[in-house]
């Protein structure tokens, strides 16, 4: 519960009872988002869901998918519905830092540097093929991640709010890629994986991009600071001290695995899962809770995510690689064995 409630001497349910109220109202608010996106999007409610967990948690997400599914179309009809700034940046291998955060201009008249902002600086940033850029311009992307801020030359710049980076990989051709550094890969809140249309969606996207009106565009139903509220109100989703331990439980076992009787993942794992990944499964339970209309995590909302938040921050030894084993694969082993409070 909010330390404002506790200071207040507020009974706990009743404050839980007035956080519930206040969360279906703003829930509707979502559900109208969702409603705006899916006239555009058809079918992969599993990325829109991650999409909106991480807005509503202030994360960002890597995608990784086949060319195709909509992860672009996703992530612009989503800023369209909010009506809030888009920028897509192509990573390829000659791309510079300072064209993602941009840089310094001489002005001659003038005889003073004035700043050319890049494209970093907007709410919602599509960085298209991520690993098609060499290290120095992915870790360009860490101080915005991270810290929200761009440094050019001697200014810092704060990024506008909400601040959104969607990734995307290709997990087909690995020639001419970067493996993304660690450090990097740990400030994405969640790593998706995306599955191709079933057969009833595949017709309906047909049918959308061959019709004389052509695929429709979202409308603003949303403004930034409903999504500022929303969070707020993530935030203030109650967790208790059982989940807590839960989630410690979950990502320990990829430490320890022997600790939880899975001593057969020890030399599968070569690093286990960061602190960041309790965090992140702490929020982006949250988040879902406030998905579902709900003041408070239950152990569905940390398994709904569970996988999304470790996936990426497993480090799998040559064994686990050789016997065609997934971090995917060990996450699920992990929530088959922990208990659940």
């Amino acid at each position: 519960m909010s330390d404002e409630n506790q200071n207040q001497g507020t009974n706990p349910a009743e404050a839980l009872r007035i956080l519930s109220e206040k969360i279906q109202q703003e829930s509707k608010i979502i559900q109208i988002l969702r409603e705006e996106v899916s006239k555009v999007i058809v079918g992969q409610k599993y990325m829109m869901d991650r999409l909106l967990i991480a807005l509503l948690a202030d994360g960002h997400v890597l995608l990784e998918g086949v060319p195709g599914l909509a992860k672009t179309l996703a992530i612009k009809t989503l800023s369209d519905a909010i009506d809030v700034d888009f920028s897509r940046i192509q990573f390829t291998p000659d791309l510079l830092p300072a064209d993602v955060t941009g840089t310094l201009i001489y002005n001659q008249k003038s005889e003073e540097f004035t700043v050319k902002k890049g494209p970093i600086f907007s709410n919602f940033i599509l960085a298209d093929e991520i690993n098609r850029a060499p290290a120095k311009v992915q870790s360009a992307l860490l101080e915005a991640m991270q810290e929200r801020q761009i440094t050019i030359g001697d200014e810092t710049y704060i990024l506008p709010k909400p601040f959104l980076v969607l990734a995307t990989q290709n997990p087909i051709e690995q020639e001419g890629t970067y493996p993304l550094p660690e450090a990097q890969v740990d400030r994405f809140m969640l790593k998706v994986f995306l599955g191709y249309p079933n057969k009833e969606e595949e017709r309906q996207i047909i049918r959308a991009n061959v019709s004389k009106e052509g695929l429709p565009t979202a409308k603003h139903v949303v403004t930034s600071e409903d999504i500022l509220r929303s969070r707020d109100l993530v935030r203030q989703v109650y967790l208790d001290e059982k989940i807590e331990q839960y989630i410690v439980d979950l990502v320990y076992a990829t430490r320890r695995p022997d600790t939880y009787g899975l001593g057969f993942l020890s030399p599968m794992i070569s690093v286990g899962c960061s602190p960041r990944a309790s965090i992140n499964m702490a929020l982006a339970g949250k988040a879902h809770a406030f998905l579902q209309g709900r003041a408070f995590v239950i152990p569905e909302d940390i398994r709904e995510v569970a996988s999304d938040v470790m996936r990426h921050r497993l480090g799998l030894t040559y064994e686990a690689e050789a016997e065609n084993i997934s971090a995917s694969d060990i996450v699920e082993k992990i929530l088959n064995k922990v208990e659940v409070p």
